[in-house]
């Protein structure tokens, strides 16, 4: 039974099954949509400790994090929610006024930079935040410093959300019931080098903790 958990499949399918789970709960948190930020910064929560062979008790540590990052993450995804309507109505409202004079152009490709600016925001800002005690305007400021210095996993985070969203709407629907979860999962096991990088290193804070003690 022991060679059973150290075969690599196995870890694998316990993973995918995790990952299920943990974005059913993300799904029934997320409901009212202005819990969506807590919810979501739980779920990376949850899919950090997976990556680093730290998970215990899934639905614990969820709720947990829920609770405790509800205030904080509530405010930053309310924000996050405002930027991204106020930018999705200048979308539309170009696309629909568009012409080919310059200044329509410039206005476009300004409108444009913005939205991966943001894009680049709300890719980091929960997974920092189940991390990081910060204020909401620090976690803002972080999340863009940290796409854009590590751009190639900026890359392939939006290409790991990108790739689900079409093969959910356009392929297999059922495939919402990983969703959210899978994606955590995967870009966590891609973020947390650079957390444990940029100081979120749970062992590098025991280390000191004791250091102190000492």
């Amino acid at each position: 039974m022991r060679d059973l958990w150290d075969k690599p499949w196995f870890s694998v399918l316990t993973k995918l099954t995790y990952s299920a789970y943990l974005n059913i709960l993300w799904l029934i948190c997320s409901l009212p949509i202005f819990t969506i930020g807590a919810s979501t910064t739980a779920l990376f929560y949850c899919t950090l400790k997976m990556a680093e062979d730290r998970d215990e008790g899934l639905t614990r540590m969820f709720f947990r994090a829920f609770r405790s990052n509800f205030k904080p993450a509530t405010k930053l995804w309310l924000i996050l929610l405002a930027l991204g309507c106020f930018l999705g109505v200048d979308g539309f409202v170009l696309s629909r006024l568009w012409n080919t004079s310059a200044f329509w152009a410039i206005l476009t490709a300004l409108v444009i930079g913005a939205a991966v600016l943001y894009a680049i925001v709300l890719l980091y800002a929960f997974p920092l935040l189940a991390r990081f005690e910060n204020t909401t305007f620090g976690i803002l400021r972080t999340s863009f410093a940290v796409g854009v210095r590590y751009l190639f996993c900026t890359l392939l985070m939006a290409f790991i959300y990108a790739v689900m969203g079409w093969i959910t709407i356009c392929v297999f629907a059922p495939a919402f019931l990983l969703g959210m979860g899978l994606c955590a999962m995967l870009c966590s096991f891609l973020l947390v080098k650079i957390i444990h990088l940029i100081g979120g290193d749970p062992d590098a804070a025991d280390e000191e903790s004791h250091d102190e003690e000492r």
